[in-house]
């Protein structure tokens, strides 16, 4: 069973003037993670696509979606799928792939029909591809670690790695996750905006009670809105990002656009938000 949900691309002129109930239908993605069922929400940033895909034990496939007019999901696409629960398997152009806990699948371009299985609980991420490019299993041992923030500072976090630019290849997508330590709750400060591309983040690892308050909007025109478990923001260009939560947290980024350096971002320092 697979359900979508397109959510349109929103003038930052629009979003000044939304409520709080408008900010979350606009961009918060909810309940992506449904046993025995594929959940998508099809964007306009980019044509960028986010989801969850939980077997249950049994086992899921995607393939043909009303959205993308194409004969397979993959025709035109590329995918990043992350293992946020147990131990799951993801067949796909003839070849099959056990995923650990926090390993990540890239399917490039052309890939058909993906079967999920198992008692992973799989986040998917998918992009507009120019060309197919091999399929690739990355470890949570082989992803790039990057270590920053500090104690003093309640930011001390790793950044892990994985379709990257120095760990393999993608058309556009970029994605890895973030990971707080023990004391430390900010995220992604000082903020920032890159105007050419998107993002989204899903928000996962955290307690029932938890909530990350996930900042976005304008750096002068600053909005909130309060994410819990499992819970996706959707990033449009023109906005900033950052965070901080209730207790532990991971958060994991995905992005698409003109470019696929990571550090390509116009940062806003603290004093110069509102």
């Amino acid at each position: 069973m697979t359900h979508v949900d397109t959510r349109h691309a929103i003038h930052p002129d629009h979003a000044r003037a939304m409520d709080t109930a408008t900010l979350r239908q606009h961009f918060l993605a909810e309940g992506l993670f449904a046993e025995g069922e594929v959940r998508l929400v099809y964007t306009h940033y980019d044509r960028f696509v986010v989801g969850g895909a939980v077997p249950a034990g049994g086992s899921l496939t995607l393939d043909k979606i009303e959205e993308t007019k194409t004969p397979s999901f993959l025709d035109r696409r590329e995918m990043g799928i992350v293992n946020i629960g147990g131990m799951g398997r993801i067949e796909a152009a003839g070849e099959a792939w056990d995923m650990a806990p926090g390993d990540v699948l890239y399917l490039g371009m052309g890939a058909g029909a993906v079967t999920f299985s198992g008692e992973g609980r799989f986040y998917i991420t998918s992009a507009p591809a120019h060309r197919a490019l091999p399929h690739r299993l990355v470890t949570v041992d082989e992803a790039k670690k990057v270590e920053m923030g500090a104690t003093e500072t309640s930011n001390k976090r790793v950044i892990k790695q994985f379709i990257h630019p120095l760990v393999m290849e993608s058309c556009q997508l970029v994605l890895g996750y973030t990971s707080l330590q023990e004391g430390s709750v900010w995220n992604t400060i000082p903020s920032h905006v890159h105007d050419r591309r998107m993002e989204a983040y899903l928000y996962h690892g955290m307690a029932p009670e938890s909530r990350v308050l996930h900042l976005m909007g304008e750096p002068q025109e600053t909005r909130h809105i309060f994410v819990s478990n499992e819970q996706a923001v959707l990033s449009p260009p023109w906005s900033i990002h950052s965070g901080a939560g209730i207790g532990e947290y991971t958060f994991i980024w995905a992005m698409a656009g003109d470019n696929v350096d990571y550090t390509d971002m116009d940062f806003i320092q603290p004093k110069d938000m509102l």
